[in-house]
């Protein structure tokens, strides 16, 4: 299990696979029925079967710029590196042109990824085995600088869709996991708890979608805020913007949900225990400014991923006409358990029990 908050491996399989639909797939069925005692041993039995199912349908392709000098014009002519060429009495013309190629951004950050798991000792040898096999096949791919990768340049299409999911694990483990030795040398260490705090927050609202069907709301939405028609729309552009996590409703109750993974789930001052106040002061303005015609049918809760800390906070109280809650998911118990409580929550706020009962 993992050491920062005791995270059953197999739960964090759980939560990418309601975040990435893809590892409800046929070929990776057999990962949810292994035992994985370490996290980058579950990331490298994915890769190996997502680079697996790449290989098989043929790698991801787009057109990549290239410079070469050729007997023949392709492209366009680079005039400089033209007359460079003749200067040296070479008979080459200077082209650039693009060219269909495997050897873009995603395949490399595939080959670097697989290629770093292949070395580190927390993974099995059978899976190091399946990485080897597909790695073999990226001859024409290049390895690619961890810290070279603009993550949030990368963008998704219908012939790379399935890359998506592919690129998150990467992501966890050349961005999340990795750290540079004095000898420049790469190894693994403990997620961050920015990285799991995207994948809970993804992962609480994917579980809702899909269990929750009854729900005519299911998303991250933003909460409008509620100005007086004085202040003037132009005002606007100077608030922040309230992006919810999780926004559900059903018919006319709305709940928002804002989650939380922390190291720490409460404050101390003065030896006493308190809950974080900025947190409160959030989820209390998203819900009022939602429920700008006071109809009290706005709900607010706080979901904090369990720590190991003893207290565990669980209340519910009205503040302004309004209900707020806290909850914690303990992420350390059997996912049945995970599930049920999430279950509650839309059964306590909704009267409203799950309609679907797969994964």
């Amino acid at each position: 299990m993992m050491n920062d908050k005791g995270i059953f491996i197999k739960n964090i399989y759980y939560m990418l696979a309601y975040a990435f639909q893809v590892l409800r797939q046929k070929n990776y069925e057999d990962v949810a029925s292994e035992e994985f005692e370490e996290v980058q041993d579950l990331f490298a039995a994915i890769l190996a079967r997502g680079i697996a199912q790449q290989l098989k349908h043929g790698l991801y392709r787009e057109y990549i710029t290239r410079n070469e000098d050729l007997p023949t014009l392709r492209g366009k002519l680079n005039l400089q590196g033209t007359i460079r060429s003749q200067i040296q009495r070479k008979k080459l013309l200077s082209c650039e042109f693009d060219e269909l190629s495997v050897n873009n951004v995603f395949n490399r950050i595939l080959k670097t990824t697989a290629q770093i798991l292949m070395r580190d000792s927390n993974v099995k040898q059978k899976n190091k085995k399946a990485l080897k096999k597909g790695v073999l096949l990226f001859g024409e791919v290049y390895s690619i600088e961890p810290a070279e990768i603009r993550w949030d340049f990368l963008q998704y299409q219908r012939n790379n869709k399935n890359y998506e999911m592919l690129m998150n694990i990467c992501y966890f483990v050349l961005n999340g996991l990795l750290q540079t030795t004095e000898n420049g040398r790469y190894k693994m260490m403990a997620f961050s708890d920015d990285h799991m705090h995207r994948l809970f927050e993804k992962f609480v609202l994917e579980y809702f979608k899909r269990h929750h069907t009854y729900l005519t709301e299911a998303r991250a939405a933003q909460v409008k805020w509620n100005l007086s028609p004085e202040t003037g729309q132009g005002m606007i552009r100077f608030l922040p913007v309230m992006q919810t996590d999780v926004f559900l409703r059903y018919r006319a109750k709305i709940l928002i949900i804002d989650t939380k993974y922390y190291g720490h789930t409460m404050q101390r001052r003065y030896e006493k225990a308190t809950l974080h106040s900025g947190n409160m002061y959030q989820i209390f303005t998203y819900v009022k400014n939602q429920d700008a015609a006071g109809t009290g049918n706005v709900s607010g809760m706080l979901l904090y991923a369990r720590t190991e800390e003893a207290v565990a906070p669980d209340c519910s109280f009205v503040m302004g006409g309004n209900r707020i809650g806290v909850k914690t998911l303990d992420l350390n118990k059997d996912f049945s358990l995970i599930a049920a409580q999430l279950d509650g929550i839309a059964e306590e706020y909704f009267g409203h029990e799950k309609n679907i009962t797969l994964i």
